[in-house]
């Protein structure tokens, strides 16, 4: 898979939390094929091992890591795991994520604290952990957190997941700064509605045509379209200039009024 282009990943490790599910996977592959060697983490133990043995049947490099993304010390023992495999870590994509259209009146305390967790609380802990050794190693890196049109303005149906995603624009903006003295650049994409595991039952008839009046495209994104925008924020030639952004992938539909 060598490739000295300016999109080169080559010689890069590649750590993507979440990377079993259908639109982290599909970056993790991606990167893959851009040349970095990934370590697929996912809570669901079988599918980040499968996403793994995918990877390395089409000629990349891949590990498969059980890794509950909420947990620091889960974390850490990834951490440990992809530096005693490749020895270095250049770039996180930070993936975890799930969904709910509970209405605001109806949600729990769980709930609340369920999506939180997973959409907010794992990518500070990941941001802490692989930000650290990052900085530590002392060759830059790139964080990649993945937003949501539904950061803001806010959309029908997802009050904590949007809630969230906020959260997330927030955290890579901040460190952005944070991190920048040490080269280690922090973006966020921010995908506009790619149908997936997570909000697929929010999409009604009703919903669905809603969507599509407000997306230019009148259609939804496929998960390989987000390959590009990840392969260029992870590159540290193609986006070496680039830290604290929030690249939009939505077919237009922030861009959409009336």
């Amino acid at each position: 898979m060598a490739n000295d282009g300016i999109f080169s990943l080559d010689g890069l490790v590649a750590a993507v939390v979440g990377g079993g599910g259908v639109l982290a996977g599909a970056m993790a592959e991606g990167l893959a094929g851009a040349g970095a060697s990934i370590a697929v983490l996912d809570v669901n133990g079988d599918n980040a091992q499968q996403r793994a043995k995918a990877i390395c049947a089409a000629g990349g490099q891949a590990i498969g890591i059980k890794c509950d993304a909420t947990s620091k010390a889960d974390l850490q023992s990834a951490l440990a795991g992809i530096l005693d495999r490749f020895g270095r870590v250049d770039i996180l994509v930070n993936a975890a994520g799930i969904n709910s259209g509970t209405p605001f009146f109806e949600i729990t305390e769980e709930e609340w604290r369920r999506i939180l967790d997973i959409d907010l609380k794992s990518i500070f802990l990941g941001c802490q952990v692989f930000g650290k050794a990052m900085v530590d190693a002392g060759r830059g890196g790139s964080i990649i957190n993945i937003s949501s049109a539904s950061s803001g303005p806010p959309l029908s149906k997802v009050f904590t997941y949007g809630i969230a995603k906020a959260g997330v624009n927030q955290i890579t903006q901040f460190l952005a700064r944070e991190l920048a003295p040490y080269n280690v650049r922090v973006n966020a994409i921010r995908p506009g509605f790619f149908p997936a595991e997570q909000n697929r039952k929010l999409l009604t008839e009703e919903r669905v045509a809603s969507i599509m009046r407000h997306t230019p495209m009148n259609r939804f994104g496929e998960s390989s379209e987000l390959v590009g925008a990840a392969v260029y924020l992870a590159s540290p030639r193609a986006s070496s200039f680039v830290t604290g952004s929030l690249l939009t992938v939505d077919g237009g539909f922030l861009a959409m009024t009336i």
